[in-house]
């Protein structure tokens, strides 16, 4: 039936319902988009012959809001939302986002803190006794004994804290239905305990077959160090193929345990859950509060992969999508994109065309899918892996069919490009070719994100001088086809092992780029990523070795001002950094070397009164062209060659 899933009980009636099998309790506003979770699993089970109503943001304060449906025949479903509802509420400095673009109108403090651990107990105290499944990336990402930023605590798996019965971790197609499944024939939830990609809690692990014995939870509270071994076991235990199950033991004689992941979808599987009957858009119960705000850049993206092989140190997606990289077939894409040309409020432009990385369209070698991933080694670091089979044929190919489609006016990409990985492929440079003719609006966002070899190691990204080779070859590219695009770089601050030297070296690699950068990235850590243990024991967990954390938000702030060296607000910051670490020589006039000036002459040049503007047309030309052709790049080789030529630009000024 084409249409709104329930949101009150008018809509039961309205289908001719007289009971309801799940009702599905989320945190976000009801957006009906294969983007969002919960979407996807009710048209799931929809599909399947399950009846789903929605339960969206009640009211965390009133027990009576989750008993809207009354008492579900099969069970609760249980999700935060699209993000950790905590990563939701706070900035890197803990303070309150002023915008949730998950709520209607993008207002705050429509879902509380740690949302599932709410709603589940809100479900729990109304209805004794019935069946609560959690999952999503909150649930996910929190499923065993976890390091917790906000309260700067460990805290238990959040299927104890929640009380649920069972956890669903990963992307849950195959996992749900084979619950409702089981459900649905009888069996009593304490029972299901043999899907995979689901934790479940146990007073008995006698059948778990092969099990990994982590330690227990009070050992990792007590020990930071066994909690990052504790963590890297639980890393390399998340392929489908090699990954055992997994016991983490609370008190006496209780148990959490992680069932192995459930398998990739076929191509085939992925096609038939992007095209169930999404509506596409938020419930229309909005429409008087603005509408949902996340809704604008995804509405006409496509989501053509899933899973990552990058690694970085930072992003969980290891943790929830895995590193076997699942991609939608042509046809499938390309149908979906004809349905928006024939949306009222499309313009013609497809805004996306990727997923997590949107240059991988296959996984990183043949035997991924029949031996698994390497379980202690990466696909692209420390070098991209001699077994990487690098090739953009495809992507390429799907471009150009969408590119054909009539009302399509351009197909943008703007998820993230392994530029590595492009290097890598003998005919990157003809990839890239195409891309910045067709799909590139003006800007290139890669994300070398630092120029320390240390931060970049600890990072999982490539080095600074592959960078360098990737911004020669994009000036090529964009020099023969006669265009001038920018090549936008993401920079992280303050990730663990970036001293105040690391920050001064990254400032005065964004000195030789000629390029200030509006946003930085504060290192956030978020759950379940090796940054995070990193960032909470002070050791990285696959080696053990002892690492450099920066948590003083003073020297965040100085770190973070360092990288926007020009912006007014960040003269003292700056100074008081480059004082310490010994480096007055990049106090000064000269800009080819120095990063501030003298106070005195800041005031005129930085406050305001004077602004530092070049001194013609010329001139600022000239500076943007250095960021679109990457002349000077992060390779410290290359450095002090930049500074050379500014130089010489100055004093024939």
């Amino acid at each position: 039936m084409k249409g709104f899933l329930p949101v009150c009980p008018e809509d039961v009636a309205a289908r001719g319902w007289d009971e309801i099998d799940f009702v599905y309790v989320i945190g976000d506003a009801y957006v009906d988009h294969s983007s969002f979770g919960p979407a996807i699993i009710s048209r799931v089970l929809e599909a399947h012959g399950y009846r789903v109503a929605i339960i969206s943001q009640p009211d965390w304060t009133d027990a009576e809001s989750v008993a809207l449906f009354g008492r579900p025949k099969l069970g609760f479903l249980v999700s935060a939302g699209n993000m950790d509802s905590m990563v939701n509420h706070y900035t890197v400095n803990k303070k309150h986002r002023s915008q949730d673009a998950y709520t209607p109108g993008g207002k705050t403090g429509r879902r509380p803190d740690y949302a599932t651990v709410v709603y589940c107990n809100l479900i729990k105290k109304r209805f004794k006794g019935v069946p609560v499944v959690i999952g999503g990336i909150e649930a996910s990402l929190r499923r065993l004994g976890h390091y917790d930023y906000w309260s700067d605590k460990m805290k238990r798996s959040i299927l104890l804290d929640s009380g649920a019965d069972l956890l669903i971790y990963g992307m849950g197609e195959l996992a749900i239905v084979e619950i409702a499944d089981a459900l649905a024939s009888g069996i009593d939830v304490g029972d299901i305990t043999f899907v995979r990609g689901t934790v479940y809690k146990t007073r008995d692990i006698s059948s778990v077959n092969e099990g990994i014995m982590l330690p227990d939870y009070d050992t990792v509270a007590a020990d930071r160090a066994a909690y990052a071994k504790s963590f890297y076991t639980q890393y390399i235990n998340t392929d489908f193929v090699t990954a055992k199950p997994l016991i983490e033991q609370y008190g006496v004689n209780r148990y959490v345990v992680q069932n192995p992941p459930q398998r990739p979808l076929t191509t085939e599987e992925f096609d038939d859950v992007y095209e169930l009957p999404y509506m596409n858009d938020y419930h229309p119960s909005y429409d008087a509060e603005g509408g949902v705000p996340a809704i604008s850049e995804i509405k006409f993206s496509l989501t053509s992969n899933r899973g990552c092989f990058g690694g970085c140190s930072f992003c969980a997606l290891t943790f929830h999508q895995g590193r076997i990289v699942q991609v939608r077939s042509h046809d499938s894409l390309i149908k979906e994109a004809e349905g928006m040309t024939e949306m009222p409020d499309f313009k013609g432009y497809i805004h996306d065309v990727g997923g997590p990385t949107a240059n991988f369209r296959g996984p990183a070698c043949s035997k991924q899918l029949t031996k698994g991933v390497c379980p202690n080694k990466q696909c692209l670091f420390p070098e991209v892996c001699r077994n990487v089979h690098a090739d953009h044929k495809d992507y390429l190919e799907l471009l150009r069919k969408l590119r054909k489609i009539p009302k399509v006016k351009k197909v943008f990409v703007r998820s993230g490009l392994r530029f590595d990985y492009i290097l890598a492929d003998p005919d990157g440079e003809a990839f890239l070719r195409e891309l910045c003719k067709y799909h590139v609006s003006g800007q290139l966002r890669v994300a070398p994100e630092h120029v320390s070899t240390n931060v970049l190691s600890l990072m999982g990204k490539p080095k600074a001088e592959v960078y360098a080779s990737f911004l020669k070859m994009y000036e090529r590219v964009n020099k023969s086809l006669g265009m001038e695009q920018f090549a936008v770089p993401y920079l992280m601050s303050s990730h663990p092992g970036s001293t105040l030297e690391d920050a001064i070296a990254l400032a005065e690699a964004v000195r030789d780029l000629g390029y200030m950068p509006e946003q930085v990235q504060d290192f956030y850590p978020t759950p379940s990523t090796i940054s995070t243990v990193m960032y909470y024991t002070g050791l990285d967990p696959r080696t053990m070795q002892k690492v450099y954390i920066p948590k003083s938000p003073h020297e965040k702030a100085m770190q973070r001002a360092l990288i926007q060296y020009r912006k007014p607000e960040n003269y003292e910051l700056v100074k008081e950094a480059l004082l310490k670490c010994g480096r007055a020589d990049l106090i000064g006039f000269d800009h080819s070397k120095c990063l501030i000036p003298p106070r005195k002459v800041e005031r005129l040049g930085h406050e305001g009164k004077k602004p530092d503007k070049p001194h013609n047309k010329s001139q600022n030309k000239a500076q943007n062209k250095t960021l679109v052709t990457g002349r000077k790049s992060f390779g410290s080789s290359e450095r002090s060659d930049g500074r050379k030529r500014n130089a010489d630009r100055h004093k024939k000024k």
